[in-house]
């Protein structure tokens, strides 16, 4: 459906480049995820590509040790295996081609942007936990001081905080919504909570067969506000 795009972008005012995803067929330019986001490019020699141990690696054309890079150990017989693909959901993934198997995923490492399907909160199997940092500011989308995440101390909730400290909760979750944020609750998508030994996550999702196509998402801006928006 062409909903995404993934390259290089300059954000606001700034001279340095960065490889992002961004809605394809909205005019204004809005970036979802960024990959080297405390590691800009400060010219036009940016080259993404999958390297000789399976990673998806940026680094400049005449520079051999990687600016970003997706990370993962593979054994010696896959290394030659990885393709990354855009899926039409947001995500950038790298898979094995032979078996399919999802190696690394963007969604795993989300900037300030949570989309549809995207899962905040923690992996109880992994360690992994999950959450969304605000960027510095509209022209730099480094690791700003705002975040939004699932708090695992006690119930789990999910907080905003500024630095170390709490600036907002969303409640408890009550079966259907979070209590403090009781009007979540939409005809376009729907939110759900996981709390067993597996995870303890927050999603939403659009529902299916709606008539008309929505885009939906949750920011944490550079002023440390939440914000969701609903395109149609």
């Amino acid at each position: 459906q062409k909903t995404f795009a993934l390259g290089f972008f300059r954000p606001g005012s700034s001279s340095h480049r960065y490889v992002g995803i961004w809605y394809n067929q909205i005019t204004e330019q809005t970036v979802v995820w960024v990959a080297n986001r405390d590691a800009p490019l400060n010219d036009t020699s940016g080259v993404l590509s999958i390297n000789g141990k399976g990673n998806l690696v940026l680094h400049t054309q005449n520079q051999t040790t990687p600016i970003w890079s997706t990370n993962v150990s593979f054994s010696v017989s896959s290394t030659n295996n990885s393709m990354a693909k855009l899926l039409d959901i947001g995500n950038l993934v790298l898979v094995q081609q032979d078996s399919q198997r999802v190696t690394w995923q963007s969604f795993d490492y989300p900037t300030n942007t949570l989309l549809p399907l995207m899962k905040l909160g923690l992996d109880r199997r992994t360690g992994l936990n999950r959450f969304l940092t605000s960027w510095k500011s509209k022209d730099d989308p480094g690791i700003g001081n705002h975040s939004f995440r699932v708090v695992q101390i006690g119930y789990p909730q999910t907080s905003l905080y500024m630095g170390q400290t709490l600036l907002w909760r969303m409640g408890f979750w009550n079966g259907v919504t979070w209590s403090g944020v009781p009007k979540i609750a939409s005809p376009y998508f729907r939110v759900s909570f996981v709390n067993n030994q597996d995870e303890s996550t927050f999603m939403y999702s659009i529902i299916p067969n709606l008539p008309t196509k929505v885009i939906v998402k949750m920011v944490v801006d550079e002023l440390g506000i939440v914000e969701r928006s609903l395109w149609q």
